[in-house]
């Protein structure tokens, strides 16, 4: 794929609040963090972007819940903040929020998407926001390469699972690959 595919890298939710030891850990995010600045450094993808999740601020049905349950996290902001390995590359594409699971709430990545050859999903979590996104790009027309050693969720299971639903839409709509894979593509 190296310099013939417009493609679409979509680095999902890197923020503080996931890395080990925090609130929301998710065990291998130092992991993808890794394989994504692999993608991100190949200089092989055109177009890249980020997401982070905020909070609702005006938030409806169970979102009340939600912000209520985790304030304390909410209302701490270096758990928003991108992971610090990642803020540099921050700098050079853009940062998106959202305040639900799906990072195609954003209006731009639809658009990246039409013109995509393939849309290129990574982050955390993969059994929610990651795989909400993936369902999405999958909706908005997007051939989805899931890259799964990019994406770290709650638990190895949880990835596992993940990893299978996404699998099972393959390949039509979906292929699963490690980075290394598409990189040498």
């Amino acid at each position: 794929m190296k310099n013939t595919k417009n493609d679409l890298l979509i680095i999902i939710d890197m923020q503080n609040v996931y890395l080990p030891n925090m609130p929301w850990a998710c065990k291998k995010s130092p992991i993808a963090a890794e394989n994504i600045i692999k993608l991100i450094n190949s200089e092989t993808i055109p177009n890249i972007v980020f997401t982070a999740f905020m909070p609702p601020k005006n938030p409806i049905g169970r979102w009340n819940q939600y912000n209520e349950e985790y304030a304390d996290i909410n209302n701490d902001p270096y758990m928003s903040e991108l992971m610090d390995c990642l803020k540099p590359y921050a700098e050079h594409y853009p940062v998106y929020q959202k305040s639900v699971y799906s990072s195609y709430a954003i209006p731009e990545l639809t658009e990246l998407t039409a013109n995509a050859d393939h849309v290129l999903i990574t982050g955390v979590v993969a059994e929610c926001c990651v795989l909400a996104t993936a369902i999405s790009a999958i909706d908005a027309g997007a051939k989805v390469c899931y890259i799964k050693d990019a994406v770290a969720g709650f638990s190895e299971q949880t990835e596992t699972e993940t990893e299978h639903i996404i699998s099972y839409l393959s390949p039509l709509h979906t292929e699963v690959l490690t980075t290394d894979e598409y990189l040498d593509k």
